[in-house]
């Protein structure tokens, strides 16, 4: 059992009535009640799976809960992430998760850490808690999290979520860790995160409320959790399969003659350079994992700032600007007036001879993830000048034009 050796407070009145219904489960009763308000967890992320974690945590009257966020509200946040209201738009999501759990329950003691999680801060960040429940939406923030939870002795509660598919698991605890189950990430771009790929609204409601209650259950020490085993959710088929897992003795983390003692740079280890914006993500919503994905091979495909590009743009030979984004993208915000194309990523394969081979193109989508993709497509294909705009429509309108608004 979890933090065995610390002492288990008292329930004040109002607490005895508040959690009744869970005092009158032989399983948890008075007894298991201390040890929920004993526990301390952290969850990294406020977001698509951090709102239903951090909700029913606060709920079942977790002691302490830490959150771990740097974001604020966005318009498109709400129509997943519950923890936040239409009135938080623009405000830090720590402070609007704060405000919401207070009135939740107001015996939850809620520590608010606005960082980004980093490989600087994290083990000291890990080191007051019992549990970290991973609620990141990015493959650097996910194997840092991992690498930290084995080396601070946490468990490691894992949710991640792609469109109609969730998964969850548990790792550490002497069973497999995340690094045993994708030993490497996928290559950058590959995988698209929800933001450009789609999230069914109440997907992470039902991942995070299972993230929830492993936590639940590791605190109380019941029940089997899901330790070695993967649980993957169709919300399309409305079905679950299980797949099992197995601890790698040559792990370089967990494994039994780790390589790896210490954090390292996760942008680097999962090929992202040093880009910053995309480090540890919690804002969001975690694309399930597909490492195992096929890619094409990697063409020589250059990348363009933004402010060069508006420089070229108003030049003698300006590229052709291919947006490379989902029809329904081009009404909320595009680079159209500088006579764009649009061929959606999907299409791109069989519309390639409509684009010109004896002109630059420059192509972009929301943040960069599938316009590489499809400049990768182009070269492979024998187009000679393709550069890929460098953090996409967004990254035009931090360092371009203001007024194009983001999504």
């Amino acid at each position: 059992m979890l933090f065995s050796d610390r002492a288990t407070p008292d329930l004040e009145p109002l607490e005895l009535t508040r959690y009744a219904r869970h005092l009158s489960l032989s399983e948890i009763g008075l007894e298991g009640q201390q040890r929920l308000k004993a526990a301390r967890v952290l969850v990294v992320g406020t977001g698509g799976l951090g709102s239903p974690l951090a909700l029913y945590l606060a709920a079942a009257g977790v002691g302490t809960l830490g959150l771990v966020d740097f974001d604020e509200v966005d318009a498109t946040n709400l129509q997943r992430q519950i923890l936040h209201g239409t009135r938080d738009v623009g405000r830090a999501k720590l402070e609007s998760a704060r405000d919401r759990l207070a009135d939740i329950n107001p015996h939850v003691d809620v520590i608010m850490h606005p960082v980004r999680l980093s490989s600087a801060n994290a083990l000291e960040i890990l080191a007051p808690y019992d549990i970290v429940v991973d609620g990141t939406d990015n493959f650097p923030t996910r194997y840092l999290v991992n690498d930290a939870c084995i080396l601070t002795g946490k468990p490691n509660v894992y949710g991640s979520i792609f469109r109609w598919e969730g998964q969850v698991s548990v790792f550490g605890l002497d069973g497999p860790c995340y690094r045993c189950l994708f030993r490497e990430p996928p290559p950058p771009g590959l995988v698209p995160n929800c933001a450009e790929a789609g999230v069914l609204g109440v997907l992470p409601g039902i991942i995070g409320s299972l993230q929830a209650l492993e936590a639940v259950k590791l605190v109380l020490g019941k029940g089997h959790t899901l330790s070695g085993r993967l649980l993957i959710f169709d919300a399309m088929d409305l079905s679950w399969r299980e797949v099992e897992l197995r601890r790698n003795p040559d792990c370089s983390v967990c494994g039994d003659s780790p390589t790896q003692t210490g954090l390292i740079d996760y942008d680097d280890f999962c090929g992202l350079g040093s880009r910053d914006a995309d480090l540890s993500e919690p804002a969001d919503d975690a694309p399930a994992d597909r490492s195992g994905a096929g890619a094409e091979p990697a063409g020589v495909v250059g990348e363009i700032a933004p402010t060069a590009l508006k420089e070229r743009l108003g030049g003698r030979e300006p590229p052709l600007l291919l947006d490379v984004r989902e029809p329904y993208e081009w009404d909320i915000a595009s680079l159209h007036e500088y006579g764009d194309v649009r061929v959606p990523l999907g299409t791109l394969p069989a519309r390639m001879a409509e684009l010109p081979r004896d002109r630059g193109i420059v192509v972009y989508c929301r943040s960069g993830a599938r316009s590489l993709m499809a400049a990768t497509a182009l070269v492979n294909a024998g187009f000679g000048r393709v550069e890929n705009l460098t953090g996409g429509i967004l990254a035009w309108a931090d360092e371009v034009d203001p007024s194009l608004p983001r999504y």
